[in-house]
């Protein structure tokens, strides 16, 4: 932009602007209201447009004193009045998404002259996008649970209200988390979780195996993997992809492990690096080949409501997340002061059996009297005997012709993750 000011005078790049961008809201409105009655619509390419072209002389012969701005704002106001007023009359169309998409197009030529360009694009951009998603949104807020918004009103208030609020020092020494940090991890899971959650529900409502698998492993890969066992025991079922699906929901329990550990603990996230890019690659290029060279049956689609999740923003999850939380970090506390770095490589193979992330957290936000060597051991055992239950579920809860690939694939990680705590020691 700056070169082009050097050759053509500003105003009439801003006046190009001006028009370029009201006449592509007018033509996605005249696109939009093709099949319409045209005696019910306010206007379309040209409209916008000289509104826009109106907006921009009302705005450049005073851009210090608005008044004149304003009261063309004003005129376009009672122009949109008595437009409305006969819509309702003529058609009983209370909409009003066409009479604020003119107000916006009105205020581009302001816009442009006080804003940077990318910003100008952005809104124009977010208009376009949002007038033409209008049955897509319709379609997608029926998807909502009666009380989804409440819910994530819930977690606004937890992140936005409660967590600033809470004292970042460690108020006992028994717990060696701030309660800021605790909460802090609450609302990153529940984040993190709820994001794999709202995919699921919203975005792959009906979804094959493998995205079963990955999208699921983002929220939970336990859960997932007790899901997509018990549909091997369908008659005809892909015994590949469902295999396959299992072992890369572990995959994305170690991105997702990975992950926590990089936002709350950056030296362990350096430790763990190399043990979690192997193990990850491993198991995605297993599960690869199971799924190239396993038993092959019909597709089978998961429907959102099969394993149905809970929402992980829910106040009593969140608040299970924290009780579990200060749990484990009271207890490694106690079995690090009491037990050393030995104590704590036998409650990280423990506690994998249950649900690992409260503890793996407060492993990575908690102060203790242990090297960052010795938390990435921790994580890895613990993470290791989560898998070696994940194989346990799978073989308990799916067909008999699903285990040996679970077994030689599992097998293969575990024995990896055993060599990978070793060369760690």
């Amino acid at each position: 932009m700056e070169t082009i000011f050097h050759t053509i005078p500003k105003d009439i790049v801003y006046f190009l602007l001006t028009v370029a961008f009201s006449l592509l809201i007018g033509l996605e409105q005249r696109r939009r209201h093709w099949e319409e009655n045209k005696k019910t619509l306010f206007g379309t390419d040209r409209t916008f447009a000289f509104v826009g072209i109106l907006g921009y002389i009302l705005y450049v012969i005073s851009p210090n004193n608005l008044l004149l701005f304003v009261s063309g704002g004003i005129a376009v106001l009672f122009l949109m009045v008595v437009f409305y007023w006969k819509k309702i009359e003529t058609v009983g169309n209370f909409g009003m998404t066409s009479i604020v998409t003119v107000f916006i197009t009105y205020s581009i030529a302001p816009l442009i002259y006080t804003q940077k360009v990318w910003l100008v694009i952005l809104v124009v951009t977010t208009v376009l996008v949002l007038v033409e998603m209008k049955e897509r949104l319709k379609t997608l807020s029926g998807k909502f649970d009666d009380d989804e918004f409440v819910t994530l009103a819930a977690f606004l208030i937890m992140s936005g209200v409660i967590l600033p609020l809470l004292p970042d020092e460690i108020i006992t020494p028994y717990i060696p988390v701030s309660p800021f940090k605790f909460w802090l991890a609450v609302v990153v899971v529940s984040g993190i979780s709820y994001t794999g959650y709202i995919l699921q529900k919203f975005i792959f409502p009906k979804k094959g195996l493998i995205i079963t698998a990955l999208l699921g492993g983002l929220y939970s890969s336990t859960a997932t993997t007790i899901v997509l066992a018990r549909k091997s025991k369908d008659a005809d079922a892909p015994l590949n992809q469902i295999s396959a699906g299992i072992v890369m929901a572990t995959g994305m329990m170690f991105i997702r492990v990975y992950v926590l550990s990089f936002i709350f603990n950056r030296e362990l996230a350096g430790d763990l690096f190399l043990p979690f890019v192997v193990l990850t690659l491993l198991t995605f290029a297993i599960g690869f080949v199971v799924l190239k060279f396993g038993k092959k049956g019909r597709d089978i689609v998961i429907d959102r409501r099969e394993g149905k999740q809970k929402n992980p923003l829910e106040f009593k999850t969140a608040l299970i997340f924290a009780v579990l939380f200060v749990v484990f970090a009271a207890i490694t506390k106690f079995v690090l002061s009491s037990y050393g770095s030995s104590g704590l490589n036998v409650l990280s193979f423990i506690v994998g059996v249950t649900d690992i992330d409260p503890f793996l957290l407060s492993l990575f936000m908690g102060k203790y009297e242990v090297s960052i060597a010795e938390i990435a051991i921790a994580t890895i055992i613990a993470v290791t005997s989560n898998n070696l239950m994940k194989m346990i579920y799978g073989l308990s809860f799916g067909s008999k012709n699903i285990k040996m690939p679970l077994i030689w694939s599992f097998a293969v990680i575990l024995a990896v993750s055993v060599v990978l705590i070793l060369w760690l020691f």
